[in-house]
């Protein structure tokens, strides 16, 4: 029995609670954020990790949602999320007070500790989630990473963008666009459109994140690439950082049905020391290096 949890070290991590709905907001692009209160497995998040969520009473099937920020103090953590399906929009009616189930939090987070003096963090829609609880936590934990983030998406922004004051060399000079909360901590950020939003790089965020890593200065050895988004977007990624040269960690979005390793529902092909594999996103991810994904 103790062989068999060795080689199940998510077993004894996650948690079963049920959270109350402190907040909600709705965004346009049918973007939806929800705050729950649910000490037990807010103390147990870390960047790159997410929940199984219930939407429903009578919608028996979990929905997995990033965890976007968390606090071990205060117990709350939150998801923002896009309905795109049943689930997740029977869970954009949720409104505060009501209770829904939780499990989490699942699947293997970014690496927490180690980093380069240059993470450079890519989301994209709902990417961009983990990549601002990763920036938390190197604002806390890392305070020699001067880290940079870049986001991307097609619908409006899930914030009000507001004018950069924290320049970035290597970012053409009209690009200004950034969030808010990002600029409140120090951390540079820069947004990326196809949608001509004011402000935003035209083009695509693996675009503008080249440019960075061409023109900047910034030596290679210097650089680690943290990502999340759709899969075009990390299969961009991987070309990036293996043009440039530098290490990049992805976070792969699959859909899932137990999101435990049970159903292996989930599973992409990787190659490994010995060859290549088959492995679960739920939990020998969500995170991978991004060399070894096969895409």
């Amino acid at each position: 029995m103790a062989e068999a949890a060795a080689n199940k070290p998510h077993r004894g991590t996650i948690a079963l609670a049920d959270a109350t709905v402190l907040a909600v907001e709705h965004f346009a692009g049918a973007q939806h954020y929800l705050r729950l209160d649910c000490p037990s497995i807010a103390a147990r998040c870390t960047p790159g990790c997410f929940v199984h969520l219930r939407c429903d009473d009578l919608l028996p099937m979990r929905r997995p949602m990033s965890v976007m920020r968390a606090s071990a103090r205060d117990g709350w953590l939150d998801v923002l999320y896009k309905a795109h399906g049943h689930g997740s929009a029977l869970l954009a009616r949720r409104v505060v007070g009501e209770r829904l189930s939780v499990l989490g939090p699942i699947g293997k987070p970014f690496r927490l500790d180690g980093y380069r003096p240059r993470p450079l963090l890519i989301g994209g829609g709902v990417g961009i989630p983990p990549m601002l609880f990763l920036a938390e936590h190197l604002r806390a934990r890392a305070a020699d990473a001067k880290p940079l983030v870049l986001m991307g998406s097609e619908v409006p922004f899930p914030f009000k963008a507001r004018p950069s004051t924290l320049m970035v060399p290597g970012v053409p000079a009209d690009v200004i666009a950034a969030m808010p909360l990002l600029e409140d901590w120090g951390i540079p950020s820069r947004l990326a459109s196809l949608a001509g939003f004011p402000g935003c790089y035209e083009g695509y965020v693996t675009d503008l994140a080249r440019a960075w890593i061409e023109t900047s200065g910034v030596a290679r050895d210097d650089i680690e690439i943290f990502a999340c988004g759709p899969t075009p977007m990390l299969r961009a990624v991987a070309a990036l950082a293996r043009d440039c040269g530098v290490p990049a960690q992805i976070s792969l979005e699959e859909y899932m049905a137990c999101a435990v390793g049970g159903c292996a529902g989930c599973t992409v092909k990787v190659e490994t020391a010995t060859g290549p594999a088959m492995k679960r996103v739920c939990v020998d991810g969500p995170v991978f290096e991004a060399e070894t994904v096969v895409f």
